[in-house]
């Protein structure tokens, strides 16, 4: 089976993941990863489909994850990138230890914990992503107490992979998340 569209996709979503603080999450990782497939000039499709699916299987099975979700995708005949970048973005967690090898899989990892940053910073500063500061984000990202559970480890290696700092990379997300609400 390819791909599906954002319709199907948004099924499995709510088939999987009930918490709408998970979906939401979905929703900003997936639109982090259509602003870096644009930016790159890569596939919109491919990009988006892989930040809204890649913890498909957190929330029922999170010590497994995401091996259940793997599993998935490979029965379900998803392109190998895709596979590969969501086996990647668990680096460190549950023992996977899969470097990202593609720029699909270093954007996936770079954007996958620092939307939470993003959305804690939001909780605190209510005002919309496309105003927040880059100085601000990346002040937060150091205070080891704000948004404690988030790695911050992995969004620099990410960065790192992907070939931005980390100024550039929240710089990225404050104009790919303009509209996100």
């Amino acid at each position: 089976m390819p791909l599906p569209d954002r319709a199907a996709a948004q099924e499995l979503l709510e088939e999987h993941v009930k918490d709408e603080y998970q979906r939401y999450h979905a929703r900003m990782v997936a639109t982090a990863m259509e602003g870096y497939a644009r930016h790159y000039g890569e596939d919109p499709k491919l990009w988006f489909l892989t930040g809204y699916l890649h913890d498909l299987d957190f929330e029922k099975h999170p010590e497994e994850h995401p091996g259940v979700s793997l599993q998935w995708f490979r029965e379900w005949g998803y392109p190998e990138d895709f596979i590969h970048a969501v086996e990647a973005h668990a680096y460190g967690y549950n023992a996977f230890k899969t470097l990202p090898q593609t720029r699909l899989a270093a954007a996936l990892l770079a954007c996958d914990e620092i939307s939470g940053i993003f959305f804690a910073y939001q909780k605190v500063n209510p005002i919309p992503y496309h105003e927040m500061k880059v100085k601000s984000i990346k002040n937060r990202l150091k205070e080891k107490a704000f948004a404690a559970k988030i790695d911050r480890s992995t969004i620099y290696l990410g960065c790192e992979h992907l070939g931005v700092s980390i100024e550039e990379h929240i710089e990225n997300l404050v104009r790919f998340f303009e509209g996100l609400e």
